[in-house]
């Protein structure tokens, strides 16, 4: 009973604190004025219009963004709420290595902006970590409330991408140990929030790379046919996550119905220095790799294998999500 009664209160007060923070937000002002955007930069799913930048998407440096950078379609603060919209079409321009079009932050966590974007200086790690010394920081914390706002409605119910997007993310150097998704069927009222742990499969194992999905609210790898989830979460109603790594163990919260009388949390931990996660035998762990967080709108929903069609923003074929509070903590 005493357990019931923590977690209650504790979802109250995150409550309370998120309500106090989406009140601050001012519906004319830039997401840099609302949020601190200060280690942070962005890519927006168009060809940058920088020289040495030719040939690639377009990326906002830290500098730049926290200059009042807006960008009518893809960024920009909702003209009622104050909230930070990420918008990304089903097929745009992005970043290497990736198929997927994205509206999304970056964490960069140097002071100075002659560091490289994967220079230890400018990324976290974990406690056993060899090279500690050389990075940011221990750990850290990402906490946001959203709200996703749209999901494509075209694509193959076959593939768990389809209709989906990521909200948040721990990225290493090459796989990614976090991915918060956010997926909803067209012919379902809710949609299902879960994250998936990818294997760190490295060198000659690298194609034997798995995500290996956890439900949230709702459940993963929904398909045509099946039950609407209701106990999902919505188009456009809000919900919270926390991802805060301490020592070796990334710990996860998700708090949905925040303002109702009957608040609900979802709580997670997991070793991600370790390996073999629930005996996979190509995971290698994360104990000596690289961290940064990203936030946005990273649209799942590509074209090819995916099945989504890209006709277009008045056709559906896009995703936007609405942050109404962003917090990185580093110290």
């Amino acid at each position: 009973m005493k357990l019931k009664t923590k977690t209650l209160l504790t979802a109250i007060l995150a409550a309370t604190v998120s309500s106090h923070a989406f009140a601050q937000l001012d519906p004319n002002k830039a997401p840099s004025e609302n949020f601190d955007l200060s280690q942070w930069k962005l890519n927006v799913p168009i060809e940058d219009t920088k020289p040495e930048r030719k040939g690639q998407v377009m990326e906002v440096s830290v500098a730049e963004l926290n200059e009042g950078y807006v960008h009518p379609e893809w960024f920009y603060t909702d003209s009622r709420t104050g909230a930070l919209v990420f918008v990304a079409p089903n097929k745009a321009m992005t970043t290497p290595n990736s198929s997927n079009a994205r509206s999304e932050l970056h964490a960069m966590l140097a002071d100075n902006p002659e560091v490289g974007t994967y220079d230890p200086a400018n990324n976290f790690a974990v406690a056993s970590n060899k090279n500690i010394e050389a990075y940011a920081s221990v750990g850290g914390k990402l906490s946001a409330e959203v709200s996703v706002d749209h999901v494509s409605v075209s694509g193959d119910h076959r593939h768990n991408d389809s209709f989906s997007v990521v909200i948040g993310q721990i990225h290493a150097r090459h796989n990614e140990p976090l991915k918060i998704f956010y997926r909803k069927l067209p012919d379902h009222e809710y949609g299902s929030v879960y994250w998936n742990y990818e294997n760190n499969a490295l060198g000659d194992d690298y194609h034997k790379r798995l995500d290996i999905s956890h439900d949230v609210f709702g459940k993963a790898k929904q398909r045509f046919g099946h039950e609407d989830p209701q106990d999902g979460v919505k188009l456009g109603e809000k919900l919270s996550y926390e991802v805060n790594v301490e020592g070796d163990i990334m710990h996860l919260e998700f708090i949905k119905d925040a303002d109702s009388d009957n608040p609900v949390k979802k709580t997670f931990a997991i070793n991600i220095a370790e390996g073999n996660y629930l005996g996979n035998k190509y995971d290698a762990g994360y104990a000596q790799s690289l961290f940064f967080y990203k936030a946005g709108a990273y649209n799942q929903c590509s074209t090819g294998s995916v099945g989504c069609t890209n006709n277009g923003m008045d056709a559906g074929d896009y995703t936007q999500v609405s942050f109404y509070r962003l917090e990185l903590d580093h110290e």
